[in-house]
């Protein structure tokens, strides 16, 4: 697909985000945004998303060689019965992981933030994603797959993740990664048009 906005940096190395900004025709180059993702004491998941997404969008900001183009960041968390699922540590923990997300709903918050020369927005999409019952033999043979190691919450919706899905009331793009609605309107706001110079 051929780009049609003017490029943006793009403060994440996830793979998903390329693709999802692919998709709608954004063109993009990877920017370093390494930032301190510890969560704050009392921090509501909402807020913490948010702020990463922001935090992200301003280390990118500062490593940008040109400051006049607008910098993208953007968090995911998965969150299950008031507990949050970051990315697998390790075999047992991904696999504990299915176990708890097996049978039941569990909520994803996806947080984008754009930054650009003295402007900042963000913007949040939260989902609802119900998984079937996950036999032990499935929860071992998904992660011998490769593909739930380095996700948050230990599963892809995009992959074979979405064999356990029942229903999702939300962002199918948001629980990749970066909800394209939210990101759209970001773009609009700071005046980069989606459908400007589309065929």
């Amino acid at each position: 697909m051929t780009p049609i906005l003017p490029s943006i940096y793009l403060a994440s190395t996830s793979p998903r985000r390329r693709e999802l900004l692919e998709q709608i025709g954004v063109a993009y180059q990877v920017i370093g945004a390494p930032v301190d993702e510890t969560p704050r004491g009392g921090e509501a998941t909402e807020g913490y998303v948010l702020r990463m997404a922001l935090e992200k969008a301003r280390a990118g900001h500062g490593q940008a060689a040109d400051k006049l183009h607008p910098v993208l960041g953007a968090d995911t968390t998965v969150v299950v019965g008031g507990a949050v699922l970051g990315k697998p540590r390790d075999r047992a923990d991904g696999i504990a992981m299915l176990r708890r997300l097996s049978g039941v709903t569990h909520h994803v918050y996806s947080g984008v933030a754009l930054v650009v020369a003295g402007r900042e927005a963000t913007r949040l999409s939260v989902s609802a994603v119900s998984f079937r019952e996950i036999a032990e033999r499935e929860c071992a043979a998904y992660w011998m797959s490769g593909e739930p190691a380095d996700k948050a919450g230990g599963y892809a919706i995009q992959g074979r993740g979405a064999l356990f899905v029942v229903r999702l009331e939300g962002s199918y793009s948001g629980v990749m990664g970066l909800p394209l609605f939210e990101t759209a309107e970001l773009l609009r706001e700071f005046g980069g048009d989606i459908w400007c110079g589309a065929a």
